[in-house]
Formats: structure tokens, sequence, C-alpha cells
């Protein structure tokens, strides 16, 4: 395998383990800088250049975009993709990841732990955003700081306040988040490489530091982590459609909570913790997977007139609860069930014995029409105000002013 590590620190060790990693395994590598390409566009034969030379085939690539980058490098991973090279993670992948606004929205969607999050700019939604995330104290987190930079503890509504309108006034965008008691000062970092955690370690804040980012001082200790903590970490990095990834977890009362993922994690402080060759562990995964470039799913469809992906529910009661997937006739009516869900579990290529159960839900493949009268109803979730909760209308106000909101 031919291998390219994206990296603008090639002295960095994190860099240096994978090339060392790499090599180690037979496989040719070159530490290539991101700043250092340029993106060419021509009808069927995207191209890159490199230090002003035609860049030479690469069978993968293994991306380290660093935050400051972040448009560059993606738009670099993105044409590696068009060129039908495997990325480890892709550009999709990285935007979701760093944005934490934009991640814990794709999360929130799913059964998946999160943090009680808002995100307002009007000042007079502060208090009211405070309120709903449970109070004072709360977690103040710049959208896209890392390393522990740009996350404050506000310990009162008043501090928090200050904080944020602070942070507004230098044009920063800012989330609240509920702070989670119990797990004040540690969290877990789980290594995800594929469908596994490779190694996990807890990381935990010294002195008065609540933040228990290494780069902040925290001393990190070997963890084995639960079923619920592995299967959570794993789902969260595919979610956003990372393949590498350092997926940052609460431990809540109430089970783990997804802080933050991380598409560039440091290899450095969890080997050291854990003692474990986490880098051998990529490139192993990416070799294995070569053969496998991303596919764009969306583009590949807009050539199939007619035909599309789509969910199918299954409710209690059903036609087909019970019933086996042959014995549904799908596939008569020219629908291929790609993936089986039910409850957290994630059947893939469901065999066709499979029964199915109330709340199964099958991601399909077929004619579009065939599939319209079987598509899960969307439903709106509708809040009953109380009384008391209702704003009052200013004597005079505009009925454009007075529509549901």
């Amino acid at each position: 395998m031919k291998l390219a590590i994206l990296s603008c620190g090639p002295k960095s060790y994190s860099t240096q383990r994978l090339k060392e990693a790499a090599l180690q395994r037979g496989h040719q590598v070159k530490v290539l800088n991101t700043l250092k390409f340029a993106i060419d566009l021509q009808r069927g034969v995207p191209d890159l250049y490199y230090r002003q030379k035609p860049l030479s085939d690469y069978d993968a690539v293994l991306p380290r975009i660093g935050a400051s980058i972040t448009y560059y490098g993606t738009a670099v991973v993105r044409q590696f993709q068009e060129m039908d090279v495997f990325c480890a993670n892709t550009a999709h992948g990285i935007n979701n990841s760093r944005d934490k606004l934009r991640s814990l929205q794709i999360l929130s969607r799913h059964h998946i732990g999160i943090p009680r999050t808002t995100f307002v700019r009007d000042k007079k939604d502060v208090l009211a955003a405070i309120e709903r995330v449970g109070g004072a104290p709360v977690i103040i987190k710049l959208i896209e700081g890392t390393q522990g930079i740009g996350v404050l503890l506000a310990e009162t509504v008043t501090a928090a306040e200050s904080i944020i309108e602070l942070l507004q006034s230098q044009k920063q965008n800012v989330l609240i988040q509920k702070f989670v008691a119990e797990s004040k000062g540690k969290d877990i970092r789980a290594f995800v490489v594929g469908d596994r955690v490779v190694a996990a370690m807890r990381r935990v804040a010294q002195g008065q530091e609540f933040r228990s980012n290494v780069h902040r001082g925290g001393v990190a200790e070997p963890v084995e982590l639960s079923e619920e903590y592995v299967d959570t970490a794993v789902r969260a990095a595919q979610i956003l459609g990372l393949q590498v990834a350092g997926v940052d977890m609460l431990e809540a009362k109430n089970g783990p909570q997804i802080m933050e993922v991380n598409s560039s994690p440091g290899l450095e402080g969890i080997e050291t913790a854990t003692g474990l060759d986490v880098a051998g562990a990529v490139i192993e995964y990416i070799a294995a997977r070569v053969d496998f470039p991303e596919i764009d799913v969306r583009q590949r469809l807009t050539v199939s007139k007619g035909y599309g992906v789509s969910e199918i529910y299954v409710p209690e009661g059903s036609k087909f609860e019970g019933l086996s997937i042959a014995e549904t006739k799908l596939r008569d009516q020219d629908i291929n069930v790609l993936t089986l869900y039910r409850g957290s579990k994630t059947i893939p290529n469901p065999k066709n014995e499979r029964v199915l159960e109330a709340n199964d839900k099958l991601l399909c493949f077929g004619k579009l029409e065939s599939m319209r009268g079987m598509v899960p109803a969307k439903t709106r979730r509708r809040r009953q105000p109380k009384v008391q909760d209702l704003p009052e209308l200013p004597e005079g106000m505009g009925d454009d002013e007075q529509g549901e909101i």
C-alpha cells in the first residue's frame, strides 16, 4: 500500500508514530503538507498537484487536518475522494466533527446521550436558555474550540451572562451546555477505528482545573469500557461519518454522554496511558479498506430515475410484523432491504429469513413509487404550554407578530 499522511506537523508525535507503524508493516508512506497542494478541476479528470508537480498515485490517504486549516484541508481530502482514493476520514466527516454545534445537531436525532445544549444569538434569549439546560452552573463553549481552549465554567447565571456577552461582542458563536456535576474534572476518551474501540483512557483534571484535557495538565489512565460506552463511541463516530476518531464522553448518572468527536485525535496521550499500538491499528484498518473508497450514494442515485433510498417503519399491528423479510414480498416490488435497525442494534444486509418485529426500521433501496405508502409518517412534536408560560402580547401588536411560532 502507498499511503499519504496529510499533516502540517511532520515532526509531531502522532504523525511520526503513524509513519513508523506503516513502515513497520511494509507499506510505502509519505507525509505531505496539506497546504502545499493545488487542486485542478476539469471535466472528468479531477487532479492534484503537490509543490507544483503532478501528484503520483496513492492507494490511501490519512488526513490529519488541523482546525485552523479546515476549509482548505477538507477541500484537498474531497479531491482525493473524487479521484477514488480511499480516505480514512472523509471531508464530510471532518466538517461534521469540527463544528460542535453541527455535530450535536446530527447526534441529537439519534438515541445517543448528549448533554442538554442550547445555542442562542439574541441577548434576550440567554436567561431562558440557561434555565432550559438546568440552570447554573453551566458550561460555555466556543463552537470551534480545541484541546479545551474556549471551554468555560460559569458558576452563576450572572457570570454566564457576562461571559456570553463578552464572547458575542468578539463575534464568537457559543454553546450553553448543562454541567454534568458527577463528571466534573474527568472524561473518557475512546479511540475508534472502524467499528471498534481500539483503546480507551480516563482523563482526570488536576487541582482546581475542571477541564481534563491532557493539554490542560490532565492525567490519563487506561480504562476498560463497558459495552454501553463502546457502542456509544462507535455509533457516534459512524453517525458523523468518521472511521478514525477520538470520542470524548462524560460519565453521567444516566450513562455515557458525548461531549465531542475529534477527527484528528492525538496518539501520544492514549498510547502512553494504555501502552497499546494505536497507530498500528489505524494503519492495519486502512490497509484492509484500501480497495473500498468512499462512495457518495446520493451522486450515484441521480442516474437511477425513479429509484432511491428510504426507511420503512414496522409499527405495532403492521402487516409486516411477524413476517420474515422474504414473506413481505418487498423484493417482488423491486425493493431491497439494506439494513435493519432494531432498538440500538444495527443489522446490515439482513437475511431473508429474518423475522420482523414491531418498531423495526428497514433501510431500503428500490422504486420510490413502491415505497411511497410504506414510509413512516412524519410526526410533529407539540408542546402544551401552561397558561403562565404564554407571553402577554402588547396592545396594538400586528397580526403578523401574533401568528404561530
